[in-house]
């Protein structure tokens, strides 16, 4: 009898027992990742895989002002206008690499892009005069910003219109997980030499470039007719015959101006006010890209259904923010917070305008339009070192990324504002992920 009561307790004690498996939620979260990253063609993984390891290498620009300032003499106003030069040559190469894209094939694109771009670095860690230093910047940035709106057209091509916000977002994943490496491997780099940099950049650039050639030597493959019928298909108009998305474009502009401080003032900002020495900065900035590559798949499957534009409109303000924060901490642990807080505002942001910009375009002009969508941000290099660097030196750090924080609430008002219009004008409205809805939307 008293063995039987000592099983029941045992049978009545709800603490696991050894031996027996508690629940756990790990499986649950291995669904998830299973689930968005679950149904996307093979050109789409592959495309990833060659971006993958181009970005590897990605570790000039993010140190380009610390190495103008400090290995070429140059003031930080100077390094700024070092940096607009390459911004004006991007205004340049995303038009080009989007009309190229549409009238060749963005693969030929991406392939001529990378060789040169490679080239193109080394060329730059051995010049040393200003005026060969501003003519390599600006000639790089023609060939090298190419690159973006034929990755962008060629993810559109390769991937159904009810897989393009995962694809984008994987497409993104390959980008920041490449980023984790290059920036921090960048700082360790830069402590032996900073000519480092330009050699690895240049060698994964030419990497990339095999890569394509290898996996597609017959072209990017096309999703089958019915994949593609998911969605009515979007007029073939001009992008610049397109006044909302030409409004939207404005706004991903400051959008933009904003993000791009990453290039100058903000790592500026943590050496003046945080006190970091490069390896620690390049720990920082490699942040952005692990939250990126963990969370982004995740959070845009779980987001399936909800309206891009609504998303895009709270990005902005959560990226914003997360920039707006810098002057109230003087910690690595804090500059680590602020960089968590902006990515979620840039994930939120990013795929779901990729694939609105996609899906608003028509087969024939997919490149002319991803061609616009990165002319915004390729302005936005231009205008974000300028006004960032005088800014910093003439109104002080605080009144720089306070501004970035008040911009945020104006962008998203303005996004909210673009819904509407773009209703009116879709056939159709692909979901932020997953299948598209049959109801009249943004597309």
């Amino acid at each position: 009898m008293a063995g039987y009561h000592r099983a029941m307790l045992r049978a009545e004690d709800p603490r696991p027992r050894r031996g027996l498996r508690a629940p756990w939620p790990l499986a649950a979260v291995v669904g998830l990742y299973r689930d968005a990253f679950s149904g996307l063609s093979r050109p789409v993984w592959l495309l990833a895989t060659a971006t993958l390891v181009n970005r590897s290498g990605t570790m000039v620009l993010p140190f380009m002002a610390l190495y103008l300032t400090e290995q070429r003499g140059f003031s930080i106003t100077l390094a700024g206008r070092a940096l607009a030069v390459y911004g004006v040559g991007s205004v340049a190469g995303a038009y080009l690499g989007g009309w190229w894209s549409d009238r060749s094939s963005p693969l030929t694109v991406m392939r001529a892009s990378l060789l040169a771009t490679g080239a193109g670095f080394l060329v730059l860690g051995w010049v040393e005069r200003r005026a060969a230093i501003f003519a390599v910047l600006l000639a790089l940035s023609v060939v090298g910003e190419a690159f973006r709106p034929a990755g962008g057209a060629a993810i559109g091509t390769a991937s159904a219109p009810g897989e393009r916000s995962r694809a984008y977002a994987l497409y993104r994943l390959a980008v920041n997980l490449g980023m984790t490496l290059g920036p921090a491997l960048g700082g360790f780099l830069a402590a032996y030499g900073y000519r480092w940099l330009f050699v690895v950049d240049g060698a994964t650039c030419a990497a990339a470039a095999s890569l394509l050639w290898l996996f597609f030597p017959g072209g990017l493959p096309r999703p089958a007719m019915s994949e593609r019928a998911a969605v009515a298909a979007p007029p073939e108009r001009s992008p610049w015959r397109d006044p909302p998305f030409l409004g939207l474009m404005f706004v991903m502009f400051l959008f933009a101006v904003v993000l791009f401080q990453l290039m100058g003032t903000y790592p500026l900002m943590l050496r003046d006010h945080y006190g970091m020495v490069e390896s620690r900065i390049g720990l920082v900035l490699g942040l952005n890209a692990l939250a990126v590559a963990l969370f982004e798949m995740v959070l845009v499957h779980s987001l399936t259904g909800r309206e891009p534009l609504r998303l895009m409109a709270m990005g902005c303000v959560v990226l914003c923010l997360g920039f707006g924060m810098l002057p109230f901490g003087a910690t690595f642990g804090f500059a680590a917070l602020t960089v968590l807080v902006w990515s979620v505002g840039e994930m939120l942001s990013m795929p779901a305008a990729g694939a609105l910009v996609a899906n608003r375009a028509g087969e024939g002009t997919r490149g002319s339009y991803m061609g616009v969508y990165m002319l915004a941000f390729a302005c936005a290099f231009v205008v974000a070192p300028l006004a960032g660097s005088w800014v910093y030196e003439h109104l002080g750090p605080r009144a720089l990324w306070l501004s970035c924080a008040a911009l945020g609430p104006v962008l998203g008002l303005a996004i909210l504002a673009l819904v509407p219009a773009f209703r009116t004008g879709s056939p159709a409205a692909p979901s932020a992920s997953g299948p598209p809805v049959a109801a009249p939307g943004p597309p």
